[in-house]
């Protein structure tokens, strides 16, 4: 086997973004080093969640519901299905009201 074929792992010490740290073992700098991270899984939106609503203002969504906005005129399915809820409440209503 060759020599000098493996790089040179040591012992550094990395800061993550809230100042907390560890040791590991790297290729990275010299033994002893620091690394400093600017972006670490606890201050990166992939890793938190990142607070980033995705708005589809006008863009293929709100073309195609402004294309068919008038497509099934003024009753819609959500409108004919509650209608029936609608009397069903109110029977139940009448039937609590006789008990």
């Amino acid at each position: 086997m060759k020599k000098d074929t493996h790089p040179d792992y040591h012992k550094i010490t990395v800061e993550m973004t809230d100042g907390t740290t560890f040791e590991t073992r790297s290729t990275w700098g010299n033994e002893g080093d620091t690394l400093k991270l600017d972006i670490d899984p606890s201050s990166h939106p992939a890793w938190i969640g990142g607070g980033v609503k995705i708005l589809d203002r006008d863009g293929r969504v709100g073309k195609f519901n402004k294309k068919f906005e008038g497509f099934l005129g003024e009753t819609s399915k959500k409108t004919q299905a509650s209608e029936p809820a609608k009397e069903y409440l109110n029977y139940l209503k009448i039937l609590s009201a006789l008990s």
